[in-house]
């Protein structure tokens, strides 16, 4: 990791290490009104950035991981019971896992200004740039495309353009879950288990391949590809966290396992299976 970027983040943090955790979250959106109100009327290019402000970027990072995590146990559990819902929480797994690096290294999408702010290093300090948004710059697709060219994260073959024109992508398969007719997946459904879920968490955890699977419309629903890919990226966030942060930050320390995940949740993978992308300087 460059200097610079590990340099951002372990400021993002070392606040955090001062206060408890529970009282460290801020009120909803308040990394959107942030930068609204630091940014706003929009008639500049640049803007300094506070020392303070960071801390809210952390925190958005960590809340949208947390979210993919929830969705991550959500899709699991439905893996028999709604094939196409486990298709959709397994997509918005990963999709939230792809916004927690964004915001950890600085990219917020401003829906309702139509901006794009990056957080970047200026001297001693930080700047945020300010980018007009154009048609190419959907949610779905900006972020996606943002983590698979940064420096951090392009060789990393978990992580690449989310493309809705072909049908072996992760938006063409939640597309087909969510929009399209005659879907037609319904199976007996089946009450939630505890069971189940602990042993569906430990088959993706265990499972072994050589190279990384894309999820294909036309086999919706691969519910299996979906969840593969979205507990590796949720991975992949965590030991990143754990290299520059450390598991002894008061605030990470506590977030990175939440006391309402299940037991069987160990964010571990198979060895010896791309074990080059988690210990990766």
């Amino acid at each position: 990791m460059n200097s610079d970027l590990s340099t951002q983040i372990t400021v993002m943090f070392s606040a955090l290490n001062t206060k408890s955790a529970a009282d460290a979250y801020p009120e909803a959106k308040a990394l959107a009104k942030l930068l609204t109100s630091r940014c706003e009327p929009f008639t500049v290019e640049r803007v300094a950035a506070k020392p303070t402000d960071l801390t809210v970027f952390a925190t958005a990072a960590v809340e949208m991981w947390l979210r993919a995590v929830h969705s991550f146990l959500i899709s699991a559990s439905l893996t028999e019971a709604s094939p196409i819902w486990a298709s959709v929480a397994g997509y918005y797994s990963s999709h939230y896992v792809v916004r927690a690096f964004s915001h950890l290294f600085g990219l917020f999408h401003l829906h309702s200004a139509k901006r794009l702010i990056q957080l970047r290093r200026e001297g001693k300090g930080w700047v945020y740039e300010i980018i007009r948004k154009n048609a190419s710059h959907r949610e779905h697709k900006l972020y996606w495309k943002y983590i698979a060219e940064h420096i951090e994260l392009k060789d990393d073959p978990f992580f690449y353009p989310n493309r809705e024109d072909i049908p072996e992508s992760d938006g063409s398969h939640r597309n087909r879950a969510n929009y399209a007719d005659h879907v037609n997946t319904y199976p007996t459904f089946k009450p939630l288990s505890e069971e189940y879920l602990a042993r569906r968490i430990q088959k993706i955890a265990e499972f072994e391949f050589s190279a990384v699977p894309i999820p294909n419309a036309d086999r919706f629903p691969d519910v299996a590809t979906v969840q593969l890919l979205a507990y590796h990226r949720l991975v992949k966030f965590r030991q990143l966290l754990d290299e520059v942060v450390g598991a002894d930050n008061r605030f990470w320390g506590i977030q990175r396992n939440p006391a309402w995940k299940p037991k069987d949740l160990t964010f571990e993978v198979v060895e010896p299976v791309f074990t080059a992308l988690y210990s990766r300087s």
